[in-house]
């Protein structure tokens, strides 16, 4: 495929390739499986003899996480049994009144042996729950055992890795440990975690893994011999400028605004302050909710590699995903009206493992591919996502689903006679498809695009009310993993629903067959797999042309010679 299929920058001359899209420094970008490869942004072998991913030293062994892990989860409980026994010791202390008051001098050693006791049972419990706690990655599965009076076995094939994680909060950064936890398709109930491991261990167990999760089997390498992390190159980051400026101007702070307005006001008019008074759990939620959103967002930044995309945050509580671009299920990009004027967007994905919110409550930062960013860090992030967009012009299509109307990029979008129905939206509400993936559109003043590739199409569904049976017009909505983008195609016309449901019906069944293995890497960029996986013998030339034989192939009408 020529340079005209991949995103060029905006504004740029047709052609032009956009910022992240161009080959990345080092070695030569990936060619795709379909038949507009050429456009990956992924990194090559490099020159030399790939790393082969053959047994680590851990590989069929069942090892124990850090010794340190039960104290640095359960550190709360201990924090409470030290409260409790030593609340009153430490007031008295302070104050300067004796400690033990007289009737309580009688008591002391027993409160002192209980408390003991309780302690001791503490940690007791901490070292068995380490000691029974083990984990193991054999035979194309990680299996992580727990429990002592209850035995609980977890374990998930590799080939079915959506995504893993490293997550490193306060107190274990403080000890150089890091929790190792990636996700199977089971909305967020099945994520397998090991806590705490060192962070270089966890480094090295999370490239063992993705390596196979790719499909990137053993190859020459000596039994001992660990599997090296894979080379990256940045791709964006995102300031903290923007990303303040991002949290001011987000939707929570227009509706606290208009709250403050209208309580102010009633204020005036009923000569009552009772109404201030509303302000203060509004604004205590509000800078919760911010104080969350920037401590997640801080230090945003996004990078490629061999074994997918990585993004990096975090200010406290420090954050590494990483997403293999074949497990994204659906991408939505938004842009709410106070960021149209500075030219940013959002975006968000749907990963099989994930869910809508996850047991940690981190489930909005774990599905947010771009917190804040501009046109150009958009078209960056999806060619990562679409490393094949599935046309010759991905620039102008993906432009008319963020801000086109009408026919603008070919979208087919709701008709004139249902603009009753949706007096704003109906020049945006609208959809196409390109070669890899369906594209639909919405919002006037709450700009909305939604992309999802052929092959994640889970299930379709038509609805149509009475109002909209009226109009002639009716509801697409298209099923995927759990959550935050809902597909869902608004009205459009009946004839076109029904044509696009029988279309994309044909392209999601043509793209599975293509899709052969779990193995993402394969799907993605084959020719890195095999020359991982089989590196080819140097060869020397023949000294004269060999001579050719007659090949017999078999055909309908029988035997042919070529």
């Amino acid at each position: 495929m020529t340079a005209e299929g991949r995103f060029p920058e905006p504004g740029a001359p047709a052609g032009q390739p956009v910022r992240g899209t161009e080959p990345l420094p080092g070695p030569e970008p990936l060619r795709g499986a379909g038949p507009r490869s050429g456009t990956g942004p992924f990194p090559g072998p490099g020159p030399g003899p790939a790393p082969a991913v053959g047994s680590t030293a851990s590989d069929g062994e069942w090892l124990r996480v850090h010794p340190a892990s039960p104290f640095v989860r359960g550190w709360v409980a201990l924090a409470a049994i030290a409260f409790f026994f030593g609340r009153d010791i430490f007031e008295r202390s302070l104050q300067g009144r004796p400690v033990f008051q007289d009737e309580l001098a009688g008591r002391a050693p027993f409160l002192l042996a209980g408390g003991g006791v309780v302690l001791l049972i503490a940690v007791l419990g901490f070292v068995l729950t380490w000691y029974f706690t083990k984990y193991q990655v054999s035979g194309g599965y990680v299996r992580v055992n727990t429990g002592l009076l209850f035995r609980q076995q977890r374990q998930a094939r590799l080939d079915r890795v959506q995504a893993i994680d490293i997550v490193q909060p306060l107190l274990a950064r403080i000890f150089g440990l890091a929790e190792l936890k990636f996700e199977v398709a089971d909305a967020g109930e099945s994520a397998v975690r090991l806590a705490y491991l060192k962070i270089e261990d966890a480094r090295q167990l999370r490239a063992t893994i993705l390596a196979r999760a790719a499909g990137v089997t053993a190859g020459t390498g000596s039994p001992g011999e660990a599997v090296p992390e894979a080379p990256e190159f940045p791709v964006l980051a995102v300031p903290p400028s923007r990303l303040v400026g991002s949290l001011l101007l987000s939707e929570q702070s227009f509706f606290v605004a208009l709250g403050a307005v209208v309580s102010v006001v009633l204020s005036v008019l009923t000569e009552s302050s009772a109404f201030y008074l509303y302000l203060i759990p509004a604004a205590l939620g509000l800078a919760a909710s911010y104080w969350s959103l920037f401590n997640k967002g801080y230090n945003f930044t996004a990078a490629i590699s061999p074994d997918g995309i990585r993004l990096r945050y975090g200010l406290l509580d420090t954050q590494a995903q990483t997403l293999p671009p074949g497990r994204i299920q659906a991408l939505k990009i938004t842009q709410p009206p106070l960021w149209r004027p500075f030219g940013w967007y959002r975006m968000q994905v749907n990963v099989a493992g994930y869910g809508l919110v996850d047991n940690a409550g981190e489930g909005t930062s774990r599905t947010t591919l771009l917190p804040v960013g501009r046109l150009d860090d958009v078209m960056s992030m999806l060619a990562l996502v679409l490393p094949d967009p599935g046309s010759d012009h991905p620039a102008d299509v993906f432009t008319a689903g963020l801000a086109g109307l009408d026919s603008d990029g070919g979208y087919v979008t709701t008709p004139r006679r249902a603009r009753f129905l949706a007096p704003l939206g109906w020049r945006r509400n609208g959809f196409t498809a390109t070669g890899t993936a369906l594209l639909l559109r919405s919002g006037r003043w709450w700009r909305e695009l939604v992309v999802v590739p052929h092959q994640r199409t889970q299930s379709m569904a038509l609805q149509q009310g009475p109002l909209a049976r009226r109009f002639g017009v009716a509801d697409l909505v298209l099923h995927t993993t759990a959550g935050p983008v809902t597909p869902r195609l608004a009205q459009a016309g009946v004839d076109e629903a029904l044509a696009l449901f029988d279309q994309q019906s044909a392209r999601a069944r043509l793209a599975r067959k293509r899709q052969t293995t779990e193995q993402w890497l394969r799907q993605v960029a084959p020719p890195l797999a095999e020359a991982v996986e089989a590196p080819q013998p140097v060869v020397e030339p023949p000294e004269t042309p060999p001579v050719v034989e007659p090949v017999e192939t078999q055909t309908k009408e029988g035997p042919k010679h070529g």
